[in-house]
């Protein structure tokens, strides 16, 4: 958790969920679990634990604390809507997210499912809330792409995609109802290379769509190893808040 990030993206982090659990092939070389598990067993880490999932109720009124505006990933270190985070839990981050309305919250999942049905019903209030994001995690066709339909009828101001890690050609997308799409390729000793016309496709058919493109970094062994332009300058596009309604209409496509 920090006021500060490296993440290009965004400001801040902020974790009131600590660890989780491997979901699909993205998840492979996990950067926050290799973070995590690097301190299992030291007495007073915040990590000590590993990167077993823990909720960290003494951390959910930071973001109240910090009054300068800022874009703040949620749960860099964890996923809210994983199974075992509870929906009271959820609730709690939520009514932070709208307490603090002078910064924009970044949610990103591997579990649409959950977040949909959620936002769809008792935690809608906090789907129609303008400065919260919220995102799903897309690597491949089998995994990755899925998630998009689902975040697409998820009741939400604003929905954006992480394309990271890309791990192949994800081919033609429907990005209708998707206001923000980045793209990253992965970081770490085992990284999996990014072709440059996986990210190329991507970015042509956001400009097609008018979606804002951001591409974060190409990965190799740092993530910023082999920097962050492509075709010879840096894409840094990002959504601007909306009125509800157009937040409502997707919805209901």
């Amino acid at each position: 958790m920090s006021d500060r990030s490296s993440i290009e993206w965004t400001d801040a982090t902020w974790n009131p969920v600590r660890g989780c659990t491997k979901i699909s092939p993205g998840c492979k070389h996990c950067y926050a679990e290799r973070f995590a598990e690097r301190f299992r067993g030291v007495p007073n880490h915040p990590f000590g634990q590993g990167f077993d999932l823990r909720l960290i109720p003494e951390k959910l009124d930071v973001p109240l604390k910090w009054r300068t505006p800022r874009r703040i990933f949620v749960n860099s270190m964890s996923d809210l809507f994983h199974e075992s985070v509870p929906t009271d839990y959820i609730a709690r981050v939520g009514e932070v997210m709208r307490a603090a309305g002078w910064h924009i919250f970044q949610v990103l999942t591997k579990r649409p499912d959950r977040m949909q049905h959620l936002l769809n019903n008792q935690l809608r209030e906090f789907g129609l809330l303008e400065n919260v994001w919220w995102g799903v995690s897309v690597e491949d066709r089998r995994y990755g792409v899925p998630r998009i339909k689902l975040l697409r009828h998820t009741n939400a101001s604003i929905r954006f995609l992480s394309v990271e890690p890309l791990l192949e050609n994800l081919g033609k997308l429907n990005l209708s109802g998707i206001d923000w799409v980045i793209v990253g390729g992965e970081s770490g000793a085992h990284y999996r290379p990014m072709a440059a016309e996986w990210a190329r496709e991507i970015r042509d058919q956001c400009r097609k769509m008018g979606v804002p493109f951001f591409f974060k970094q190409w990965g190799g062994r740092s993530p910023k190893q082999l920097g962050r332009m492509l075709d010879g300058r840096e894409w840094n596009g990002v959504p601007r808040r909306k009125n509800l309604e157009r937040g409502l209409l997707s919805v209901l496509a």
